[in-house]
């Protein structure tokens, strides 16, 4: 009889990979719904300031948030060159701004190192975690605690 158990592939995730700035960062393609060209928002009085407004997505109104912004860097100056990943959380779904999307490849779990102890305590909640591929450093991004469905839902 035939081990199977050696031959099994490692768990792996598929991945978005993104840039902000000078800094790149992934996010698991299951939870991104689309991806979309910079769109001009309708700003919310009173909105977290990470929400950059609302846009009209085939008839549902999209809080967009500056991803910049939320994981502690300098507001984004959207162009179109800019992307915008729709990403859903639970019920709830939310537009993503990053400088552009770069690529989606399968990373092994165990690949993922923890998010150092010495990072800035924004980086700890946000990030699962990062990844050493080809010379470089991605963050990848924990989609849950980024965009918690109580914070949308007051945008």
């Amino acid at each position: 009889m035939k081990d199977t158990t050696s031959s099994r592939s490692p768990k792996g995730s598929e991945l978005i990979a993104f840039n902000i700035g000078e800094q790149q960062f992934c996010l698991s393609t299951s939870a991104v719904r689309e991806i979309r060209g910079w769109t001009t928002t309708t700003p919310l009085p009173h909105a977290p300031p990470f929400v950059l407004g609302v846009v009209n997505l085939r008839g549902v109104v999209l809080p967009i948030v500056d991803l910049a912004v939320r994981l502690g860097f300098p507001p984004s100056q959207p162009t179109a060159r800019h992307a915008i990943i729709v990403a859903e959380v639970g019920n709830s779904v939310a537009g993503l701004l990053v400088d552009g999307v770069s690529d989606i490849f399968t990373c092994e779990d165990e690949k993922i190192q923890p998010t150092p102890e010495i990072a800035a305590e924004t980086a700890k909640l946000y990030l699962r975690g990062v990844i050493a591929m080809d010379g470089r450093l991605i963050g990848v991004i924990d989609i849950v605690n980024l965009l918690p469905s109580t914070e949308l839902a007051a945008a």
